[in-house]
């Protein structure tokens, strides 16, 4: 599995569909629940149908002969639980297919669902929207005690699903720091130039300049010193700046917690200056792609694993994806994690997300018992055998033999030229997207293994034989690192001025910076920047994002 799948977000959905109303509001809990999932069944006696849709996006492939409707995971879902996943409709394509579809079938007043998986922002509307029902006690008597310990790892996962009247969808959890920001530099570069490892801002602009004016290829052929994107913004999830601004005691693009325990907007802060003035200079130095500014991260990242890029910045990961192609790319190409470096004053900052949560489930005020029993026995099972296997259990190398792993001579293998057709992921097909995650596992196991620690338990031997060592170290530096996080503290749907202004203030910041970073503009004009922002709605977006971190804050 690649962890950048769970930062490409699409609109996937599994859902069941029952009926619905047209009220409006968040429901409260009318269900009469058991009493606790102890009592849930194991296998139900008489067949349980779920009626889904789903959208299967580009990264779900199935064997020769099955599909959505008919394949290993359904027939698993069968033999186990005695539970029918029957697929009403399904889309594929781009994920804006599905949102358009459901979409569509909201506005037409088409029977809703009653168990619903989504990755989107429709979630928020349909919480709004008054048909679905509190969950959180739903929760708390359904869920099994390992799936409850999950999401204790988590503090905020709720965050963005509460409301004053309690919490409406139950937080699809995801691995933690699986976007935090690492260094990696071109080692071989480094060593023909005899430079050392970077500690400051100041050590990351010399090596910069040594890239850029001292042929560290030897070929003569231009390089710059660090490959970024910031058409989309300057705090990304690859081929970032976050660090930048972390350095100066700043992150734009999102909702810090200030000192006086509100929430303030990361874009506005003094502390931005220095961070912009730095940028500034490092386009007219060369340092930065001229072109940086009018690509996204994907295209940033091309730059480096194409061998004309000395850094670059984002998740542990990206030595599985994209670095790989580096080595693809250029013979002899080396390259190596770092710590993200300290600015002028000793500050350090990479961004973060304050929930490891990716996506939610929502309940229908309509579910049936027998509806609700059977997503927490399907859900609880996965957290308690797969999200981390026991040896000799069903899921200790991976979902399905043949599929994600296959034995070869009483050794487990899952390289894609050893599984006879490939390998296929089918823990895709599943109603949660990735089966179950326990968020703190998958990063303190990457960690310890840069520690020098040995793979002892199936999830950890799996992951020791799947990431690549540089994936390790970048793993290590992010948990060692976490004092150096600056949260990512709001959550919630788009407020109402968000929604009526949000696009036009992004606008104004965005392009505001980018002339400040190519030098059209002075950074003395950042003041009067921020002072037309708040005046254009800005201060009204401040009121609206602290009077629901004080909702969620109270909960």
């Amino acid at each position: 599995m690649k962890k950048y799948s769970s930062i490409l977000l699409t609109s996937v959905a599994a859902v069941v569909l029952v009926g619905c109303n047209n009220d409006s509001g968040p429901r409260e809990s009318t269900l009469d629940a058991v009493g606790s999932a102890a009592e849930l069944p194991e296998r139900f006696e008489e067949p349980v149908q779920l009626d889904l849709i789903k959208h299967v996006s580009g990264d779900i492939f199935f064997r020769e002969g099955e599909t959505i409707q008919d394949n290993v995971h359904t027939d698993w879902v069968k033999d186990t639980f005695n539970i029918d996943l029957n697929y009403i409709w399904t889309t594929s394509g781009p994920g804006e297919t599905f949102e358009t579809k459901l979409q569509l079938e909201m506005t037409n007043n088409q029977p809703f669902p009653s168990i619903l998986a989504l990755r989107s922002g429709l979630t928020q509307d349909i919480i709004d929207s008054g048909r679905v029902i509190e969950v959180g006690e739903v929760f708390e008597k359904y869920a099994s005690d390992t799936w409850k310990q999950a999401m204790a790892d988590d503090p905020h996962a709720w965050d963005p699903y509460t409301r004053e009247e309690g919490r409406f969808a139950i937080p699809i959890l995801d691995y933690e720091m699986n976007g935090d920001t690492v260094l990696f530099i071109r080692q071989d570069w480094m060593d023909n130039l005899g430079l050392e490892a970077p500690e400051t801002l100041e050590d990351i602009e010399n090596i910069m300049d040594a890239f850029v004016n001292g042929d560290p290829t030897g070929t003569g052929e231009q390089v710059y010193g660090v490959a970024a994107g910031f058409a989309n913004q300057l705090n990304t999830w690859m081929s970032t700046l976050d660090w930048v601004f972390g350095a100066y005691g700043a992150m734009p693009n999102q909702w810090n917690l200030a000192e006086d325990g509100t929430l303030v907007n990361g874009d506005i802060q003094p502390e931005m200056k220095g961070a912009l003035e730095t940028l500034n200079r490092w386009m007219d130095e060369k340092y930065l792609h001229p072109e940086a500014g009018l690509w996204d991260e994907g295209k940033a990242a091309e730059l480096f694993t194409a061998g004309r890029a000395g850094i670059i910045a984002g998740p542990h990961w990206m030595p599985d994806w994209p670095l790989a192609e580096l080595h693809e790319n250029v013979d002899g190409a080396e390259y190596k994690a770092y710590d993200i470096p300290a600015g002028p004053d000793g500050l350090k900052g990479r961004a973060t997300g304050v929930t490891s949560q990716n996506g939610s489930v929502m309940i229908s005020e309509d579910a049936s018992e027998d509806e609700i029993q059977a997503f927490f026995v399907y859900q609880n099972y996965l957290f308690e055998n797969y999200a981390n296997p026991e040896a000799g259990g069903e899921f200790e190398y991976g979902f399905a033999e043949g599929y994600d792993y296959v034995m070869e001579d009483g050794e487990v293998s899952y390289d894609d030229d050893d599984i006879p057709g490939g390998g296929i992921d089918p823990v895709k097909y599943t109603l949660t997207y990735d089966g179950a995650r326990i968020p703190s596992l998958y990063i303190n196991t990457l960690a310890g293994f840069a520690r020098g620690e040995e793979p002892t338990t199936p999830f950890e031997q799996k992951m020791y034989l799947n990431y690549p060592e540089q994936a390790w170290a970048g793993a290590e530096i992010v948990v060692d690192g976490a004092e150096d996080q600056v949260a990512s503290m709001f959550t919630g749907a788009p407020t109402d001025t968000m929604v009526s202004r949000g696009d036009a203030l992004d606008t104004m910041l965005s392009e505001g910076f980018n002339k400040m970073i190519y030098g059209e503009t002075s950074v003395d004009q950042f003041d009067s920047l921020v002072e037309q922002w708040k005046t254009s709605g800005g201060e009204e977006v401040e009121k609206e994002v602290n009077e629901w971190y004080d909702i969620v804050s109270a909960n």
